[in-house]
């Protein structure tokens, strides 16, 4: 097929992966309401065009936390990604640093930090969840330290894991033991090019960062029973002092949607937030992202850097974005669809794609930088 979009490589990926993996990336919680809403008010924005404005040179580069990038995008972290594509994460940080932009690694990768880091030829940003085992995320952190991770972003909307009907209808939660694997297999059967590349050539189907506390337990169904059960709900805003004693970089807290937690971030020392919904993945009936943005971009804005994640399928939603307040927007299954679809070439494919987009925005609203890139640009 003819790739000319996101929607595209959504498309291709759905061909490509087993069932499994693709509703499991595609998916959000229960009635999937606030993964539509985070798309559709996004693409309810309307733009004001203006005409007769000299945009023949378009400067789309930004600073965030003191280093220069390309873009005013970074990829998100995505949990599994690996699994669509042979060694996913090191193919999609490459194609990050090709395109000068970040990568975030998950701390439920399927590559872990030291081939990511192999693999990369910039610093990457790394994604962490409060854990119960603290000498566990002591040592993640270590980790991250010697990779050379240049920021750290901590997860703090998932104290517990959101339900998600697609898993349970696939196999993927629910269903353990060898009910679930054959399960799994079968959908897996029918989809050759994958079974091939990411199957048989993409071992060892190690569960990258946590595979040390699995203690051999490789199943897929091990690791949804290890997030259950170490997924920290007492998690509170004095953990972050611990955080910070092992984590010295700038640290961006993720998973925000109210103003008063922006403001309780600021005050213990974030330097970054993402307002984000988990991409709809947590409590369904959450504002999107969309929604969210505005009052606390309003809130916090000139305190720390403000980022945003949820819906975006295109340069001109990132365009979007940038008006209604964020610094800088989170690509989450943009980038897992085009690495599904193709790999590395896929996710650079994709980039170049957010780009032109953004170019055509930034043009007809007459914008020829990212910071002239404000509400105003608002109808």
């Amino acid at each position: 097929m003819i790739i000319a979009s996101v929607a595209d490589f959504r498309e291709a990926a759905r061909r490509r992966l087993p069932r499994f993996l693709f509703e499991y990336m595609d998916g959000g919680s229960y009635g999937e309401v606030t993964l539509r809403k985070n798309a559709e008010d996004l693409a309810h924005l309307a733009l004001r065009q203006r005409v007769l404005r000299d945009v023949s040179k378009i400067d789309m580069s930004t600073t965030l936390f003191g280093v220069k990038q390309a873009l005013p995008v970074a990829l998100a972290p995505v949990g599994l990604a690996g699994l669509n594509a042979r060694r996913g994460e090191a193919q999609a940080v490459r194609a990050a640093n090709k395109a000068d932009i970040p990568f975030t690694l998950s701390t439920v990768s399927a590559c872990a930090l030291p081939e990511v880091s192999a693999a990369a030829t910039k610093p990457f940003w790394f994604q962490l969840y409060m854990i119960r085992d603290r000498a566990f995320m002591k040592d993640l952190l270590a980790q991250a330290v010697e990779a050379q991770c240049s920021a750290l972003v901590f997860t703090v909307d998932m104290p517990v894991p959101g339900s998600r009907y697609r898993d349970y209808h696939t196999g993927l939660a629910g269903s353990g033991g060898m009910k679930g694997a054959a399960w799994r297999v079968g959908q897996a059967m029918v989809r050759p090019e994958w079974a091939w590349d990411v199957g048989v050539m993409g071992r060892p189907h190690h569960l990258g960062n946590v595979a040390p506390v699995l203690k051999g337990n490789t199943g897929i169904e091990d690791f949804f029973a290890w997030m259950r059960n170490n997924f920290d709900p007492s998690i509170n805003w004095r953990d972050l002092d611990f955080i910070r004693s092992e984590w010295k970089g700038p640290l961006i807290i993720k998973g925000i949607l109210d103003p008063e937690d922006a403001r309780e971030a600021s005050k213990l020392g974030a330097d970054g937030i993402v307002v984000s919904n988990h991409g709809g993945r947590q409590l369904d009936g959450v504002l999107s992202s969309a929604r969210a943005l505005p009052p606390i971009a309003d809130a916090v804005g000139d305190d720390l850097t403000v980022l945003a994640d949820g819906g975006v399928r295109s340069g001109l939603d990132v365009v979007r974005m940038l008006a209604l307040g964020a610094r800088g927007v989170l690509l989450g299954r943009a980038w897992s669809y085009a690495l599904a679809a193709k790999g590395e070439a896929g996710v650079s494919k994709m980039l170049d794609i957010i780009t032109a987009e953004m170019r055509v925005a930034m043009a007809l609203t007459g914008c020829t930088s990212i910071d002239q890139i404000t509400r105003e640009i608002l109808a």
